[in-house]
């Protein structure tokens, strides 16, 4: 089931060409349902009550934060 894979691959840190077989669908076709979910916001719904509930618990640690980023050099243009 795609749902699965797309849920798994991000959660397990594993690389989409590596999703095991035993999901039934293809590493494409679950990048694919990943990417056009997120860009539908579908993920930040249930993110936000997981926020919400672990907070409500005193289980959430607001003092810290992780950011994950990419810095890509561009071509510079002559002049």
């Amino acid at each position: 089931m795609a749902v699965h894979a797309v849920v798994y691959a991000p959660a397990s840190g594993c690389a989409w060409r590596h999703l095991p077989p035993a999901f039934g669908t293809s590493p494409a076709t679950a990048h694919r349902r990943f990417t056009v979910w997120t860009e539908a916001g579908l993920w930040r719904r249930p993110h936000r009550a997981v926020l919400d509930e672990r907070g409500a618990r005193g289980e959430a640690d607001w003092t810290s934060a992780i950011v994950d980023a990419a810095s890509v050099r561009t071509k510079r243009e002559d002049r």
